[in-house]
């Protein structure tokens, strides 16, 4: 290996020179405002000048020789560049050039930050952690901005529904997190999703509710970025899609509340989706004329529709004929509550002395109503087209869903469902004008 030499025309001469092949480093002699001696090793290694400081002449000269070598070496590689790699070199000076960096600067930053990040793509991603984290924002408690978003959402005539479930949602997310929406983390929201031990649908509503909330604080300057953004996703599976039978119908009806027993039936007898149902009026039941009229502010598709009633329908709407106002007059978590108090009240205690048995409650089924109209209905009349009209979705649905999981038979039982003498959960017509 080649060693350095010193040239200089007198032995104590400064500065002194370190030279190895055509690399010419220089060590200076300066005396301190203190008064003391130092030496100074001239660097050119990032291709500016720098002074590099050392307290005796002989660490000096040490230094100097390893800069020596270290950029001969660099001399004997550059000399063998081929065209590919003379172009890359001038490609990554040109890519520099905006920033006034030089390229050995810029690579000896990079080499340095690599000893803790370990690859690029890391690199990147705390690059723009950092300036995500650094932008100027304006600090607003998780608190303060939901109230905000809610107000915006009123103030655009959002529906109550929507409002409602809003409001729930991210309440529940603001009294886990009491900081400023600028220091939420990933780690944070994941951290949120995971306590609340959702079920894959609610679990996915509560992410979508929470990115929506932090779109509307960056825009208005409260976070730098989206944390929701990579917080896990689950993917939705298809389950199995569950009907009520004749039988337990009959107990949800009978179990029902007055304020109630209409929701059942529309769900039951029209098929019904919960939300249509929340925002229907009854100027929207036209009895006389037997069809419904779902709007198209009221269905979830944004597509009016027409729904017939039918002759059970018919029967269990007739003491509501005089109604006013909304059918659901309660709130949307009561609507849901109330669902599974009416499941809970069909449990039938064992009587010895009518030799009852004792049976336990239904249990409600999700969109059970809805389902197992689409079932019903569709093998009553085996016509996926007009079930796919009044449900307001398509014919492949229908049949993808809903082909042959009830029997004809079963069919018949269900629109043959009817109240039977003056049930408590009737309302006479003569009380129900409001």
């Amino acid at each position: 290996m080649k060693t350095a030499t010193r040239t200089t025309a007198k032995s104590e001469a400064w500065p002194r020179k370190i030279r190895l092949g055509r690399i010419l480093v220089s060590v200076y002699r300066r005396r301190t405002p203190s008064g003391q001696i130092g030496y100074q090793v001239a660097n050119y290694a990032s291709g500016k000048r720098r002074l590099d400081s050392y307290p005796t002449d002989t660490e000096a000269i040490e230094a100097a020789n390893r800069l020596a070598r270290q950029l001969s070496e660099r001399q004997v590689v550059a000399a063998s560049l081929t065209n590919e790699d003379a172009a890359e070199y001038a490609s990554a000076v040109q890519s520099l050039k905006p920033h006034k960096v030089t390229l050995p600067a810029a690579a000896a930053i990079l080499a340095e930050c690599l000893e803790t990040v370990r690859d690029l793509p890391g690199l990147l991603a705390a690059v723009k952690f950092y300036a995500a984290r650094n932008k100027t924002v304006t600090r607003k408690s998780v608190a303060a901005v939901v109230s905000e978003l809610l107000a915006v959402k009123e103030s655009r005539k959002a529906s109550s529904r929507y409002l409602s479930d809003l409001r729930s949602r991210l309440n529940r997310f603001a009294d886990a997190l009491h900081k400023d929406c600028c220091d939420v983390t990933t780690a944070d929201v994941q951290a949120w999703l995971d306590s609340l031990k959702l079920s894959r649908q609610s679990y996915k509503n509560f992410r979508t509710v929470a990115h929506l909330f932090f779109k509307f604080a960056m825009a208005r300057g409260y976070a730098s970025d989206n944390p929701v953004a990579d917080a896990e996703k689950l993917k939705i599976l298809s389950g199995e899609v569950l009907v009520f039978s004749p039988s337990e119908l009959r107990r949800l009806l009978a179990a029902a509340t007055p304020d109630f027993l209409p929701c059942l039936a529309l769900g039951a007898f029209a098929g019904l989706r919960s939300a249509e149902i929340e925002r229907l009026s009854w100027a929207d039941i036209r009895l006389a004329e037997r069809h419904i009229i779902i709007g198209a502010s009221k269905a979830k598709t944004a597509s009016r529709r027409v729904v017939p009633i039918c002759n059970a329908l018919a029967a269990w709407l007739a003491p509501y004929a005089q109604r006013t106002g909304m059918v659901w007059q309660g709130t949307h978590e009561m609507f849901y509550s109330t669902q599974q108090d009416t499941a809970a009240s069909t449990a039938i205690p064992a009587d010895p002395k009518t030799g009852t048995v004792a049976q336990p409650p239904v249990k409600w089924k999700q969109n059970g109503l809805r389902h197992a109209y689409a079932s019903y209905r569709f093998a009553q009349t085996s016509d996926a087209g007009r079930v796919a009209g009044e449900l307001g979705n398509s014919a492949a649905v229908i049949h993808k869903h809903y082909r042959e999981l009830v029997t004809p038979d079963a069919a018949q039982k269900w629109f043959a469902t009817r109240p039977t003498g003056k049930a408590a959960n009737i309302v006479p017509i003569a009380a129900a004008a409001v």
